[in-house]
């Protein structure tokens, strides 16, 4: 049972004489902590300066040298959407510097694994660089760091992941989250974490005149807002008010045209139309179709979608990757269908595990952490999915959910078990992690323990947080408009939410598994379209007559028509 909370505000909204924000939506504002028309305006002017964040100064004068004496730069990113994103936006931001000896190497997660590892340094070398810059990633690669010093080859780290207690010795590390950064905005992205070091070096070089004397016109960093924006919301970091204007930045840009091929392309691809993009298309249309690369193949296709300039190349790529991303989901259908099984087992009548491991030795290594956040979405627990690698050790993908900090779960439970994990790192909401050979049956019990011992009964009993009821005068074209462009919405900046009972007219199953219905407010008022994705074929169509719902009031647009769509996220029948 879903127990539906309504949110609370902590302060009530201060109106101004001639605002034209309607009285729900200044509700929602001001449940997210927003009470003033001036903290919705996410202008240029509000973002924060690079001054701050550690490390910059270090880095921009490694970065000086790779643009003023020509030294050769290897860009080591991530198989992700951020990682591809900051690669993408260093090569763009430092050509238009004038370097011209740029290149990048992104590990495949099936031969390397995950970052800057001594193996892969091996093949940096090769490349001849004369600096390796890290991106999304190298906050934990000592032994990477190591190895290129070894060879002679400073690294500059730039990442935004959370640090171990030993940082790797590199020639500089910009890292919003490493130890002593005053930076405040500690949700930065790696995409962010490059943009904000490529306004630092833009900066030192007007200062000593460098744009003047190489005849280069300086160039204006905001237009790669677009890709700042898709890493953001793709790497699911919460929307801070930093991260709001980002992304509401680079939603602008894209709105108006001014996107780089590669995104126009994946949003075409997709069937979205650029000129109404919203952030909840980086998370559903863009986004997994960049990372289906990095999970099935290899994510240099996805970046030299994003370098690309030539809109019909771009288009090419874009459909490689849509073509990726049915793949993915034929995988992940076919690895879901093993997973409901395992949790039958699971489930004897009694809840399940405080945290839940699963493992199948078929299962696709790219593919574990999507199922991780499925089943996480299903039972409401901690939930880490297993592969087989190559060498027999695992390789997992988690996922938690509010109240556990992820990483940090894993340290302690690698202080109890230090003979259980090779290595671990992550966020609060996801993590990745390897397992020794044979270590999966007490990881289970460890990760159960562990899971237990931090999670209290109210952070397992799922919830919904909405934003009240709605009157039936409020299901209008004009407030469904007005909710889908107030945002950026997404990740600790919900989207608003809604609840209500409504009378049951017509109700019919889509696309072999979506309920589709018409409905009316149990107060009377307008009839609407209602849709619920992926409904229990058991329960639905139901005889009901009425039904309680969590929805979102959505713009459905249908052959140039627009109309008011209740999109339902929990439905149950009254009885």
């Amino acid at each position: 049972m879903v127990r539906i909370v309504q949110r609370v505000s902590p302060a009530a909204w201060q109106a101004g004489p001639s605002e034209q924000i309607s009285p729900v939506l200044q509700r929602v504002y001001a449940a997210r902590g927003v009470t003033t028309a001036e903290q919705t305006r996410l202008s240029l002017q509000q973002l924060l300066p690079y001054h701050s964040m550690k490390g910059v100064q270090q880095a921009v004068n490694l970065l000086v040298q790779v643009v003023q004496q020509n030294q050769r730069l290897l860009i080591v990113g991530d198989f992700d959407v951020d990682g591809a994103t900051s690669t993408a936006l260093a090569i763009r931001a430092l050509r238009l510097m004038g370097a011209t000896s740029i290149d990048y190497l992104v590990p495949n997660r099936f031969d390397f694994g995950y970052g800057l590892t001594p193996e892969l340094v091996e093949v940096a070398v090769s490349r001849r660089p004369d600096l390796i810059m890290t991106v999304d990633n190298g906050i934990a690669a000592m032994a990477g760091v190591a190895a290129a010093a070894a060879k002679g080859i400073p690294v500059l780290v730039t990442d935004h992941h959370l640090p171990a207690e030993q940082l790797p010795n590199a020639a500089a590390i910009v890292n919003p989250n490493q130890p002593g950064c005053a930076f405040p905005s500690k949700a930065a992205c790696g995409c962010t974490v490059v943009f904000y070091l490529m306004l630092a070096l833009k900066a030192r070089l007007l200062e000593v005149g460098y744009f003047t004397s190489a005849a280069i016109a300086a160039p204006n960093l905001v237009e790669l807002l677009d890709l700042v924006a898709l890493a953001t919301v793709a790497d699911v970091v919460p929307l801070d008010f930093n991260n709001r204007i980002l992304v509401e930045q680079g939603l602008r840009r894209i709105r108006a045209g001014r996107t780089v091929a590669g995104i126009q392309a994946l949003l075409q691809v997709a069937g979205k139309t650029s000129t109404r993009v919203v952030s909840a298309d980086f998370g559903f249309a863009v986004g997994p179709r960049l990372n289906a690369a990095g999970r099935l193949d290899d994510m240099a296709l996805g970046i030299e979608c994003l370098l690309c300039d030539d809109p019909a190349l771009a288009l090419q790529m874009a459909l490689q990757l849509d073509e990726l991303n049915r793949d993915r989901r034929q995988i992940e259908a076919a690895m879901a269908a093993d997973a409901e099984r395992f949790l039958a087992v699971l489930d004897t009548g009694q809840a399940f595990p405080a945290g839940v491991c699963l493992f199948h030795r078929d299962w696709h290594q790219g593919v574990i952490g999507i199922l991780a956040s499925r089943v996480k979405e299903k039972i409401h627990r901690p939930v880490i999915a297993f592969a087989l690698s190559d060498t027999g050790e695992l390789k997992g993908s988690a996922r938690s959910i509010a109240g556990l900090h992820m990483r940090d779960a894993l340290d302690l439970l690698h202080k109890r078990h230090p003979q259980l994990m090779v290595k671990f790192g992550g966020h609060a909401m996801a993590a990745g992690l390897t397992l020794v050979a044979g270590g999966f049956d007490a990881f289970v019990q460890a990760f159960a323990d562990i899971c237990q011992q931090l999670l209290g009964a109210e952070d397992l009993a799922e919830r919904t947080d909405v934003d009240g009821e709605l009157e039936a005068t409020d299901f209008t074209l004009e407030l469904a408009e007005q909710l889908r462009w107030a945002g950026p919405w997404g990740q600790g900046f919900p989207p608003p939410g809604f609840s209500g009972r409504f009378c049951v007219l017509q109700q019919r199953i889509v696309g072999d598994k979506h309920l589709k219905m018409l409905v009316q407010p149990e107060s009377g008022g307008a009839l609407l379209d209602a849709i619920c994705f992926n409904v229990d074929l058991g329960q639905w169509p139901s005889s009901a007559a009425q039904v309680d719902m969590v929805y979102q009031l959505d713009v459905n647009e249908f052959r140039g028509r627009q109309s008011v769509q209740l999109l339902v996220s929990h439905l149950s029948a009254v009885v």
